[in-house]
């Protein structure tokens, strides 16, 4: 019974609350020209307080009752909400925007996390689910306690016939046996009903005192396509790599060889030539050593290796086709592989910003807040951009899958396009490392 009225006043109170709200707005304001609108602020002020209210409690109040069943604790895991910094322009940092005020920096932060937190989304369907669950599973148990009781209270005043026999006892105590049959059959399937709320809950809110097998199942399967991933991708690599030393510096190196060895003969008889030979080889030297530089470039930066992500990604705005302003906030330096993956996706989103987006001005944002790293891309392009099977943003969201990492797309057609990357990670070697420069 206490299950029914909690879901059902998930849903009535705040449309209550908005309803008696716009009345107190029309009454306030005396049905002048102002009372509409005043009303529909009011009521949407009420109506999404009284509803964020019942979405945390109603959440809170399920899985109490589902701890209290189980005898374990349900653990509950919201994103972290990161601090607010200030900029030296004076401007309030929220993770997504600059706002002059300090409180509207903090109300659009926290909306934004109302809306995007994983948890507080499955709290929000909960709400929702909850009266149709309980009427689905709750309500036959209920009404077969509650039409067993009435049959037995209206025996006296219901005329009923039983087998022909129209005797008042023999109904009674007729009425009285179905009435109890019908109750008992109730209560008796009442548990099974809680129970399979219960495992409802679990699986809409997520969690649960004990992970489920569909949960481990699948994070599995996440598991083993991100690692098949990042496996092919490695071989895909090492046949780039094969690939260019075998058409690049292997085919200079084998020429140079050769031309030395004509020099060879040639140094007896005809040393002009042998000298214009020798400097062929000393250019197609040069020329293949800039091409293995440029290899190892490919495959770990040396600055990446000796300063870390920030000037990595520094060097990366100094040497793009636009103009680029990087802001760093990094206190120290993720593990080796993850700065990798990062750097390079970097690189593809400043290309992608030229090539596809026609940008003329890139902002790369890199910051870590409560736990996870974010790097932020936005440019100032046409826009339209799109998430396709095939796409170089898939390949993206592929190598950062091997470390646990997202990419999200916002690409609105007339741009600008923002594209977030964040990855979950630890700091080593901590140390300050914040600035702002435009390159």
């Amino acid at each position: 019974m206490v299950i029914a009225v909690a879901a059902a006043a998930g849903v009535l109170v705040p449309l209550g609350a908005a309803v008696c709200a716009a009345l107190v707005a029309v009454a306030f304001f005396d049905h002048g020209p102002l009372a509409p609108y005043a009303a529909v602020l009011c009521a949407a002020g009420a109506g999404v307080s009284a509803l964020y209210w019942f979405v945390r409690r109603g959440a809170a109040w399920t899985r109490g009752r589902v701890e209290r069943e189980a005898g374990e604790r349900w653990r509950v895991v919201y994103s972290a909400r990161e601090a607010l910094e200030r900029d030296e322009r004076g401007f309030w940092w929220t993770g997504v925007s600059y706002h002059r005020r300090r409180e509207v920096a903090r109300s659009v932060q926290f909306v934004r996390w109302v809306l995007r937190d994983h948890q507080v989304q499955r709290e929000g369907v909960w709400l929702l689910a909850n009266p149709v669950a309980v009427a689905v599973l709750l309500g036959v148990p209920m009404a077969m306690v509650w039409g067993g009781l009435v049959f037995v209270l209206t025996a006296t005043v219901d005329s009923r016939t039983f087998f022909g026999l129209n005797s008042g006892p023999i109904s009674l105590l007729f009425s009285t046996l179905i009435g109890v049959v019908l109750a008992a059959a109730g209560l008796a399937a009442m548990p099974w009903a809680v129970r399979a709320h219960g495992a409802f809950a679990c699986r809409v809110l997520g969690g649960g005192p004990q992970p489920s097998r569909a949960q481990l199942t699948e994070r599995v399967a996440h598991l083993t396509e991100t690692r098949a991933d990042a496996v092919d991708a490695q071989a895909a690599e090492l046949r780039r790599i094969e690939r260019d030393l075998h058409d690049g510096a292997q085919a200079r190196l084998v020429s140079i060889g050769l031309t030395l060895g004509t020099i060879e003969h040639l140094m007896a008889v005809d040393q002009a030539a042998a000298r214009e030979l020798l400097a062929e080889a000393r250019e197609a030297s040069a020329k293949a050593l800039q091409e293995l530089r440029d290899l190892v470039r490919g495959i770990h930066p040396p600055v990446l290796a000796e300063r870390g992500l920030p000037d990595a990604v520094r060097e990366l705005a100094l040497t793009a086709a636009v103009p680029t302003e990087v802001t760093v906030g990094l206190p120290g330096r993720p593990e080796a592989a993850l700065e990798t993956a990062v750097y390079f996706s970097v690189s593809e989103l400043l290309t992608n910003a030229v090539k596809h987006a026609g940008a003329r001005l890139v902002w790369v944002d890199v910051l870590y807040r409560a736990g996870r790293l974010r790097v932020v891309v936005t440019d100032d392009g046409h826009g339209g951009a799109r998430m396709e099977a095939d796409g170089g943003l898939r390949g993206i969201e592929r190598r950062l899958g091997t470390f646990d990492g997202t990419i999200s797309l916002d690409s609105p057609v007339g741009g600008p396009t923002t594209i977030t990357m964040e990855l979950p990670c630890a700091l080593s070697s901590p140390r300050t490392s914040t600035s702002s420069a435009k390159v």
